[in-house]
């Protein structure tokens, strides 16, 4: 299988602030001033989906989605509605691209901490349409597939024995749109998780990404950060804990949502 590479515009991305280099090029954060921001697509409360003023793709439609006004906001620290307002909002605006006919793929994904690839921390996810690749073609359909914990009214959650890169991948399958909500609150329970109980709190950075599925509905998937294993970075071979690890961890996750990890506010 030929791997395409998306191109990168280094050109652009000099220019590009960034909260995790040692020398910031932009002290600033632009995302906290919304009155300065431009070609803005839908603006919901704090939530303002809009252009990417650095597009360093080519062949590409890169936005932005700012997931609230506060800097140091994150899934982890909302609300319950307001996280769940969140995911209302930006699967719209994600329908919106993916339904437009204009990309050969679409791709949704956030990024949280200091290893998680991201340049700001300010929260945020981005919507990218790409023109000529199919962003998920290295992605079958086992990378939404588990040790299930939770299966009721069109979702599922599981821990994945196939994860695209490994080694603990927490997935939260949405067959039926009507359970949106609860499908929030499972992601948010395990952002925390992730963050809280995961490798005895080691970690400190996720990424989350969203995948249509191709029989119905969508997979949101979390995916802990560390030092990436040289078997993914020069094979593309991803590895999983043995099974008896992620049943241990299925339990973990199961009961730390049903402790209250997450509270109405």
């Amino acid at each position: 299988m030929e791997n395409d590479p998306l191109v990168f515009d280094v050109n652009i991305a000099k220019d590009k602030p960034n909260s995790y280099r040692k020398v910031k090029n932009n002290s600033g954060c632009p995302f906290c001033d919304p009155a300065g921001l431009t070609h803005i697509f839908r603006r919901e409360g704090g939530m303002i989906w809009l252009l990417n003023k650095y597009s360093t793709l080519h062949d590409t439609f890169q936005t932005v989605l700012i997931e609230s006004s506060k800097h140091q906001g994150d899934i982890t620290s909302y609300s319950v509605d307001y996280n769940r307002a969140l995911m209302r909002f930006s699967l719209s605006c994600f329908n919106q691209v993916n339904n437009s006919g204009k990309f050969r793929s679409v791709l949704w994904y956030k990024n949280y901490g200091p290893h998680s690839g991201g340049s700001l921390e300010h929260p945020h996810m981005q919507i990218v349409g790409l023109e000529k690749l199919d962003g998920y073609q290295f992605i079958g359909p086992s990378a939404f597939a588990g040790i299930t914990l939770y299966q009721h009214n069109g979702l599922e959650v599981n821990v994945c024995t196939h994860p695209v890169q490994g080694y603990i991948e927490l997935d939260f399958n949405l067959l039926e749109e009507s359970s949106i909500d609860e499908w929030s609150d499972w992601i948010q329970s395990g952002a925390k998780y992730m963050l809280q109980v995961l490798s005895n709190g080691r970690c400190d950075s996720y990424n989350l990404f969203f995948y249509p599925r191709s029989d119905r509905g969508i997979c949101a998937k979390l995916i802990s950060r560390f030092i990436v294993s040289p078997y993914f970075v020069g094979y593309k071979l991803s590895q999983v804990d043995n099974r008896e690890k992620l049943i241990i961890e299925a339990n973990k996750f199961k009961n730390f949502f049903a402790s209250g990890s997450i509270v109405q506010a």
